[in-house]
């Protein structure tokens, strides 16, 4: 399944600093409006900060954004076709006010630094989508396995990771199967993982994600979009099948109505109902398996 239109010169809708939940006078009764599952994440701070990484491959450009004191577990957040932007720091700085420290990276690193797509690129044209995919042709599963341990890496030596936890690592879009590579390559630091409407999970080819489960110890939710089940409807039971086979079942769910890319803010798609469900069990997952 190939990413949809975005536009991603957009702010996440719902995500407020802590200036402005100040300013706004709000209670904890409505933090649930705001999507935060504290009155203490609502008002934790957060510093966003460009940040380089080297890998194998060159040098990665990445945000990392993480509250302003103390170390938490860390989470490798995988950006969707449109890459590093800013509506992927604002959804990661959300991340971060939870509890955590969260890397970004720009996965087109080998093409060119972020942003890679300014704000008319649109998958439809089919320039855009001829460059889009030239660039995600250039990220190979053996080339996200050489990543994870760059950032790893990278991320041991930071003051606001806690390395005595296990870490998580979550992916939109193309980034869905970068999460299982991910979680392969570092399976005794990544202990949770989550695929948002993730494209090529279950394919056909010798490298299918699915077939790396068995190396994987993450605690899984994979939540897919209605059309994405339409179109190959058997990929959630073989994802579930091979879990289980590795005697590590996942939560798998197909959300109703839900169109591939609808937790993106500002995409034709995005559905802030069943976003917000996704980010829920997203943060539940995350409470009970990056210990």
């Amino acid at each position: 399944m190939d990413d949809h239109d975005f536009m991603p010169e957009c702010e996440l809708d719902g995500y407020v600093s802590r200036r402005d939940f100040t300013a706004a006078g709000l209670g904890v009764g409505g933090l649930a409006a705001l999507g935060f599952s504290s009155a203490e994440a609502a008002v934790r701070q957060v510093t966003d900060k460009d940040v380089t990484i080297t890998t194998p491959d060159g040098t990665c450009d990445a945000a990392l954004i993480a509250p302003t004191s103390g170390s938490w577990p860390a989470v490798i957040l995988w950006p969707d076709i449109v890459g590093l932007r800013p509506v992927k720091r604002e959804m990661a700085a959300r991340l971060a006010a939870e509890g955590y420290t969260v890397l970004v990276p720009n996965p087109f690193y080998r093409s060119m630094k972020a942003p890679v797509f300014g704000p008319d690129f649109n998958f439809g044209n089919p320039d855009h989508r001829a460059k889009a995919m030239e660039y995600r042709s250039k990220i190979t599963p053996e080339g996200v396995a050489k990543d994870t341990a760059a950032f790893v890496a990278f991320l041991d030596k930071q003051p606001s990771v806690n390395k005595k936890a296990k870490w998580g690592t979550v992916g939109y879009c193309m980034g869905g199967p970068m999460t299982m590579q991910t979680a392969a390559a570092a399976p005794t630091r990544i202990g949770g993982a989550v695929s948002f409407h993730g494209g090529g999970l279950v394919t056909k080819g010798a490298d299918s994600p699915h077939l790396l489960i068995p190396k994987m110890k993450a605690k899984y939710h994979y939540a897919v979009a209605t059309n994405d089940d339409m179109q190959d409807p058997e990929a959630k039971n073989v994802l579930k099948a091979s879990h289980e086979a590795a005697k590590n079942p996942a939560d798998i769910e197909v959300y109703p109505g839900a169109q591939h890319g609808w937790t993106v803010p500002g995409s034709n798609v995005y559905n802030k109902e069943q976003a917000e469900r996704g980010w829920a069990k997203m943060l539940a997952l995350y409470k009970t398996s990056l210990v």
